[in-house]
C-alpha cells in the first residue's frame, strides 16, 4: 500500500482532491481509485480530482477528472490548480498552463484567481434554453417570471436535459438561472458528478454569456451560485462571438493530508 500527499481545495463550494503529480506517481489510469477518492463516505470526498503535471511547453498541465473518472475541463478547478501551483512555488503571480480544452492564462491575487477561458463562437437557441461550449458543454435555461429557483427540481430536470437526445452521445451539464433585482442566480446539475453541485466555473460562464446573448447584458456579469459569487468579463462581437472571456473568483485550500492507495 502506497501513501500519497493530497490537497483539498474549494472554489465557491466546488471542491476537489488535488495532487502534485510532477513525478507521475498518481495511478491516473485507475478510474475506480479516482471515484473512491471523490466518494464522500469511503474517500476524501470531492466533486472531482485534479492532477498537476509537468508540461514541456507551459508552466504546468492541469488534468481534471469528474467523480466518475471521466476527463473534462473545469473552470473552478482551474482556479484552484493555479492557486496550488503558486503555493508549491511552480509559478509567480501570472501563469500559462494547459488543460483538457487547450491553453489558458491566469493571474493570482491572494485568494482571487482570474483565468482566461476558451472563446465561444456560437450560442445555439432552443425553445427551452441555450446551448454553448465554454470548455465543456452547457445548457442554460432561464426560468420564467414567477418561478422560483429555490423551489426548482434541479436534479430531476437536470438529469432529463443531461440525457436529452439533442445532446447525446456526450450529454451536457444543465444550468438554471433566475434574475431578481438585477442579480443573476444559478443552480447546476453537473454531468460526471451526476448531481447538483454548489457551483461550476464553466457553468457560470455559460450563464453569463447566455444572458449577454439573449438579454444583452454588458460585461462584466456577476453570477451568484449556491457556493458564492463569480464574475465573468468578455468581449462580444456583432456576430455574437465571445472572446477575451475571463472568470474571476476565490480559490481556497481547505486542508492537506495523506491518503493510502
Amino acid at each position: 500500500m502506497n501513501s500519497l500527499h493530497f490537497y483539498k481545495y474549494q472554489g465557491t463550494g466546488n471542491d476537489f482532491v488535488m495532487f502534485d503529480n510532477r513525478e507521475s506517481q498518481f495511478p491516473a489510469q485507475d478510474t475506480k481509485l479516482i471515484s473512491r477518492l471523490c466518494d464522500r463516505k469511503f474517500g476524501v470526498g470531492a466533486d472531482g480530482l485534479i492532477l498537476l503535471n509537468r508540461h514541456p511547453e507551459y508552466d504546468f498541465e492541469m488534468v481534471y477528472y469528474n467523480a466518475d473518472g471521466s476527463v473534462a475541463m473545469c473552470g473552478n478547478g482551474s482556479r484552484c490548480a493555479v492557486h496550488l501551483a503558486h503555493h508549491l512555488g511552480m509559478i509567480g503571480s501570472e501563469t500559462t498552463f494547459r488543460a483538457h480544452d487547450g491553453v489558458h492564462t491566469a493571474r493570482i491575487e491572494g485568494e482571487q484567481v482570474t483565468v482566461n477561458l476558451s472563446d465561444v463562437s456560437q450560442v445555439d437557441t432552443h425553445e427551452d434554453g441555450y446551448f454553448l461550449n465554454t470548455g465543456t458543454r452547457h445548457f442554460v435555461r432561464v426560468l420564467p417570471e414567477g418561478q422560483m429557483l429555490s423551489d426548482y427540481d434541479v436534479v430531476g430536470e437536470g438529469k432529463k436535459i443531461r440525457y436529452d437526445d439533442r445532446f447525446m452521445p456526450e450529454g451536457t451539464n444543465a444550468s438554471f438561472v433566475q434574475t431578481l433585482k438585477g442579480q443573476a442566480y444559478m443552480r447546476i446539475y453537473e454531468r460526471g458528478v451526476e448531481n447538483e453541485t454548489l457551483s461550476s466555473g464553466t457553468g457560470v460562464t455559460a450563464v453569463a454569456l447566455a444572458l449577454a446573448y439573449a438579454q444583452k447584458q454588458d460585461s462584466p456579469v456577476t453570477i451568484q451560485t449556491q457556493g458564492g459569487q463569480l464574475t465573468i468579463s468578455f468581449e462580444q462581437t456583432e456576430s455574437d462571438r465571445f472572446t477575451q472571456v475571463f472568470m474571476k473568483g476565490p480559490a481556497v485550500m481547505v486542508f492537506e493530508g495523506t491518503v493510502f492507495v
